[in-house]
């Protein structure tokens, strides 16, 4: 199952309309992508961080998300900066580093963090049905809507599947090891997984038609933006974007 951590809470974030969150987060998400001014990068990033705060969200909790995804962009850093054309920076035997492929690893990696705290602070602080049904409400296609409740429901169910066919695959006394055996062996695994999770979605669809589904889910949760601190926080979001972007277009003029 998956844990929703964050999704509990009372303070401005958790509390805030999920569509204004998930609004805020796609605007924040690409204006941070398009930036390069190394200013508005860090502006960017701090706003996340201050995000992160107000929603008093565990900061050893996230520091361990935000290493996960560090740990990718650390080949970045193992090959960029020896891949980019420019100026010399420095020399490590063979291989010359550039300052034109520090710095573009450095945008990188500031903006990628950045993202991804806006994203813990706006999606993780909202329950994820919450979030499928706002996508509704938001006009999402419905095929997208539905994929993402879906993985949400049976992901964990498909987690179960996989531990019981290893599972019987160890009682039968198989011991992973380098060879065509073991890469067949897997392969199998791997088919009877995607047959049975087919198996299973054909199943439920034919209990979803028979309980009278007809490609639309219907959900008691109302949402409303006429509170005060929705309109509020949707304007400061809105307002630091912009500030983004202002930043960004000072340098470029």
């Amino acid at each position: 199952m998956i844990k929703e951590e964050f999704s509990s809470g009372d303070s401005l974030v958790h509390s805030t309309d999920p569509r204004i969150k998930i609004i805020v987060a796609v605007l924040f998400s690409v204006v941070v992508a398009m930036l390069s001014n190394f200013l508005a990068i860090v502006a960017a990033l701090a706003a996340s961080l201050l995000l992160i705060m107000i929603a008093r969200l565990s900061i050893k909790k996230v520091f361990y998300r935000v290493l996960l995804v560090n740990g990718l962009i650390l080949l970045l850093w193992i090959f960029l900066p020896f891949t980019f054309k420019g100026q010399t920076l420095f020399v490590i035997g063979p291989l010359v580093g550039t300052k034109e492929g520090v710095w573009y690893a450095s945008q990188i990696t500031l903006k990628c963090n950045a993202i991804l705290l806006a994203l813990i602070a706006f999606l993780s602080t909202t329950p994820i049905s919450t979030l499928g049904h706002a996508m509704s409400r938001l006009r999402f296609p419905d095929k997208i809507v539905h994929l993402f409740l879906f993985t949400y429901r049976y992901i964990h169910v498909i987690f179960h599947e996989y531990h019981r066919l290893t599972n019987a695959m160890k009682i039968r006394g198989f011991v992973p090891r380098t060879n065509v055996h073991t890469y067949r062996t897997y392969a199998y695994l791997v088919g009877m997984l995607l047959v049975r999770s087919y198996d299973r979605a054909q199943r439920i669809h034919n209990a979803m038609l028979c309980r009278g589904f007809s490609g639309r889910y219907y959900t008691l949760s109302q949402f409303s933006i006429n509170r005060l601190r929705d309109i509020l926080f949707l304007s400061l979001m809105l307002a630091a974007i912009l500030g983004l972007v202002i930043l960004q277009w000072k340098t470029i003029s």
